[in-house]
């Protein structure tokens, strides 16, 4: 394969895999408490340098750039504004911190949708039922369906005269997060209760997805033409090779 070649699938490849990310963006536009990807990308050093057989700066035909590559995945983890929905089971953290939730396997996780259910039990789930909302004590909550309760300031529950608060936990940094699908993710360090003061959770409001609409449709175009333009050189550089080889042949 030819240096340009090269180069242009290094492209090409990398446009691609950021197509991938935006869509995922996209397709989460509506998703409640949804953080968007944003993946990073640099020059990388041609093959020869990147397996130890140059070195960087030998100013050789290795020196010359290998292309750029993506080094990593960050998450957007900028407030989403707040949707008034009128459900009584629907809340959103106005502030700090995450709904601490079970799996099914007895993991703990956190997550920004607040698009709780009451099922047939009692227990608050998230909105795909997998999942068990945990108060601040870190077990299930559970209410009575056939008694009514109350949501009090500061995220309690009151319910018969017996009050219990919904998890909110902050991990030491965002940076700690990984997502796990299902819009949660696992903290890697460790995790601390809000405190009293910061509490802030709204009863019959929902975090909106922290997608922009407008700029992940600009950044799909962008990325589409850079794609595009990539994949041409490419089909450029075979054109160019396949006459240079017929001429060969023909001399």
């Amino acid at each position: 394969m030819s240096y340009g070649m090269y180069i242009s699938a290094e492209g090409a490849k990398a446009q691609s895999q950021r197509l991938e990310f935006i869509a995922n963006n996209l397709a989460n536009l509506e998703t409640p408490g949804f953080k968007r990807d944003v993946p990073t990308f640099q020059a990388r050093f041609a093959e020869a340098i990147q397996q130890g057989s140059d070195s960087a700066g030998s100013k050789s035909h290795n020196d010359l750039g290998g292309g750029v590559k993506m080094i990593e995945v960050d998450t957007d983890f900028s407030t989403g504004t707040l949707r008034s929905t009128d459900v009584p089971t629907d809340f959103a953290v106005n502030g700090e911190g995450f709904f601490q939730v079970r799996t099914p396997s007895g993991e703990t996780l956190l997550t920004r949708a607040g698009d709780f259910n009451v099922d047939a039990q009692g227990r608050l789930l998230t909105q795909t039922g997998r999942y068990e909302v945990l108060d601040d004590s870190g077990g299930s909550i559970k209410l009575d369906p056939e008694q009514p309760w109350e949501f009090l300031p500061g995220g309690k529950i009151d319910q018969a005269g017996s009050q219990v608060a919904i998890g909110l936990q902050q991990p030491e940094s965002l940076g700690d997060l990984v997502k796990v699908g299902s819009n949660a993710f696992r903290s890697l360090g460790t995790v601390t209760p809000v405190s009293a003061e910061q509490r802030d959770i709204r009863q019959g409001y929902l975090e909106q997805s922290s997608v922009s609409s407008t700029t992940s449709m600009m950044s799909m175009i962008e990325t589409s033409r850079a794609f595009e333009a990539n994949t041409k050189l490419i089909q450029h550089q075979d054109d160019m090779l396949s006459q240079l080889l017929s001429r060969v042949l023909r001399s």
